[in-house]
């Protein structure tokens, strides 16, 4: 956005950067799924992104500071991480997953780390941006008993699906 925000909303202004239909499932992919190459996120995709959209998105969401891109060398893969302005959007994810699962129909798989996310509250959600600054930014997180929440999250999810 070269020019600016259309106006002074800070409602607006998130939007401008996250508001299109890919954007917030790139960084939910990145954030849950530890997607963090190009490959992984267009072959993982739940929703099927294409590859000149995916592109796309990663530029923009690297040049709106939601996340960096490490300088790959030659034959590398590049690799993208989480800026802290993206792992602070954690509780609005939350509140968007809830209302999600509320008015619009999910798969029960698809569900089971949103209502894990729900319950826990924001106790929950501060740890696992603990676990994402120190997985993408390398601060160290404080160390607790018993699973972390990313592990909480990946053993409610294969549960799900091995139910499902």
């Amino acid at each position: 956005m070269p020019d600016g925000p259309r106006s002074g909303c800070p409602i607006n202004a998130a939007i401008e950067v996250v508001g299109d239909r890919w954007s917030l499932l790139v960084l939910r992919d990145v954030m849950f799924g530890d997607r963090r190459h190009f490959r992984q996120l267009q072959s993982q995709s739940e929703e099927g992104i294409a590859s000149n959209i995916l592109a796309d998105r990663l530029r923009t969401l690297t040049e709106a500071g939601l996340l960096t891109r490490d300088s790959a060398g030659r034959g590398q893969r590049a690799t993208y991480s989480l800026t802290e302005a993206a792992i602070q959007l954690v509780p609005v994810l939350v509140h968007l997953a809830s209302w999600g699962l509320r008015h619009r129909p999910t798969t029960p798989e698809l569900r089971v780390r949103a209502e894990l996310l729900e319950a826990g509250g924001p106790p929950l959600w501060e740890e696992f941006m603990a676990e994402l600054r120190e997985r993408h930014l390398g601060i160290p997180r404080p160390s607790g008993d018993g699973p972390t929440a990313t592990e909480r999250l990946a053993a409610a999810y294969a549960e799900a699906v091995a139910r499902g």
